[in-house]
């Protein structure tokens, strides 16, 4: 509905669910704003800037924001993201496999380097920090690069190839969610996040009782064998593979609500880093899945 006066239109906005993302949630708010993921070009953005956004955001003019949210702004700065934890993976997969001794200090420093950078972020409120994002994006790319060539020639036989497996396999499960999520085959309600949630959680309790029990020798040192390349550790696998790739439907609903809600530009870095985290545990997963069927 729209009501003129004082020569400006003001559109009444549908209720703006808060994404349970806990990356996404405390990320800067706007008002005003249609453009969608999957309505053509719009969903592009080209609603959002069709207009002056300063006639259709006249509160982000005085906190001295240019532009609302776009999609274009999401893809390039979580393009430009995993940009940066390509290449660093590709020059740590190359050190370590000059170097075996670096392994564990990469995988270590980018692991809980990369948490940190998380913690702070969300914690911090400071998840469209640039500066954040992309020393995520380096110290998660040290990890990875380690981590694969832990898991294709020291855990299992895979080599390259099998890494390639997994990178396409990842980008396969993402295009395929996001297919899912434009044509609305699965719709995002707040019960379906709920669920998603707890069963997330879950899981992450359930992973963490089995590294303590592995570290007290439970099971001879691998606890549940949830991570012995058993049949369990497959269907446990497979289950978090599963829960990545739904969870990449509540990642591209939280963005889609705050382009929607006309959040600032800045806002693209915390889109970024969020969908970042979700790729890295689904390549994780499946690049361990693909080590247990190419294991000696």
């Amino acid at each position: 509905m729209f009501v003129n006066e004082s020569n400006q239109s003001i559109r009444e906005e549908p209720t703006v669910r808060e994404s349970s993302n806990p990356v996404f949630r405390s990320l800067p708010k706007g008002q005003g704003g249609y453009a969608q993921f999957g309505t053509g070009a719009a969903g592009y953005g080209a609603q959002a800037v069709q207009a002056d956004p300063y006639i259709q955001y006249p509160d982000q003019r005085q906190a001295g924001v240019a532009r609302p949210l776009t999609i274009d702004d999401v893809v390039t700065k979580t393009g430009f993201t995993l940009a940066v934890v390509t290449v660093v993976g590709v020059l740590s997969y190359f050190l370590v496999s000059q170097n075996l001794a670096l392994m564990m200090p990469f995988v270590l420093v980018g692991a809980l380097g990369g948490l940190a950078m998380v913690l702070i972020a969300t914690f911090g409120r400071k998840q469209d920090n640039p500066a954040i994002v992309l020393s995520y994006a380096a110290l998660e790319g040290l990890f990875l690069g380690a981590a694969s060539f832990l898991f294709a020639n020291l855990v299992s036989s895979g080599g390259p190839g099998m890494i390639a497996q997994a990178i396409f396999g990842t980008v396969g499960v993402f295009v395929g969610m996001l297919v899912v999520y434009k044509t609305g085959a699965i719709r995002v309600t707040p019960k379906f996040t709920r669920m998603m949630v707890a069963a997330l959680f879950g899981v992450v309790a359930i992973a963490l009782l089995n590294f303590v029990l592995a570290i007290f020798g439970v099971g001879g040192g691998e606890g549940f064998g949830l991570r012995s390349g058993g049949p369990l550790a497959i269907i446990f696998s497979l289950v978090c593979i599963g829960l990545a790739a739904f969870m990449f439907l509540i990642d591209f609903d939280a963005a889609d609500q705050m382009i929607r809600a006309g959040a600032p530009e800045k806002a693209a870095w915390g889109i970024a880093l969020g969908l970042t985290v979700t790729l890295v545990w689904l390549y994780l997963e499946i690049l361990r899945l693909l080590s247990y069927f190419n294991s000696d």
